[in-house]
């Protein structure tokens, strides 16, 4: 049952990276828990702490995405490699924690950099997800999703969940 629950929260994973890629909202959403919070952080060595560069719950991020096709973003597009590396269901098995790596590539288009070609792709973020889960009937809902940044930088412009 336990090797079972893990595939399926493996599928939820990445389920969530295709969904993110093709900016289907929706579709995101529905692998999320009502309580969903999502956070991107990174550690700063020079300061010595964690950075938040966003936090918020399922109601906030629904708003965030209806909200930025009326802004002025980047609109080249994120490609997301995930690879899942541990998945830890509980003893009850209603809840379970994954560690994932992650690196999101950037395709340009015309116009946003120049000096890079339109077309080209570029390493955009590497870091890891750390993901928490509800399991209602077998099915996995993230609870929590902290995308942990190697990156200390973002980019301006970009305001698409990780």
């Amino acid at each position: 049952m336990a090797a079972d629950l893990e595939r399926k929260i493996e599928k939820t994973i990445y389920k969530a990276a295709l969904a993110l890629d093709e900016h289907n909202w929706a579709d995101w959403f529905e692998l999320c828990d009502d309580s969903f919070f999502y956070s991107i952080t990174s550690f700063s060595p020079e300061i010595n702490k964690d950075m938040t560069y966003f936090e918020g719950n399922k109601k906030e991020l629904k708003g965030l995405m209806d909200m930025l096709p009326k802004h002025n973003t980047d609109h080249s597009p994120l490609h997301r490699h995930t690879s899942v590396y541990t998945v830890d269901v509980s003893d009850d098995g209603k809840s379970a924690e994954a560690i994932s790596s992650v690196t999101v590539y950037q395709n340009m288009l015309d116009g946003i950099n120049s000096h890079l070609d339109s077309g080209e792709s570029r390493l955009f973020v590497i870091g890891k997800y750390i993901d928490k889960f509800a399991i209602k009937d077998g099915v996995p809902k993230f609870i929590n999703r902290e995308a942990k940044l190697d990156n200390r930088r973002l980019d301006k412009g970009s305001h698409w969940p990780i």
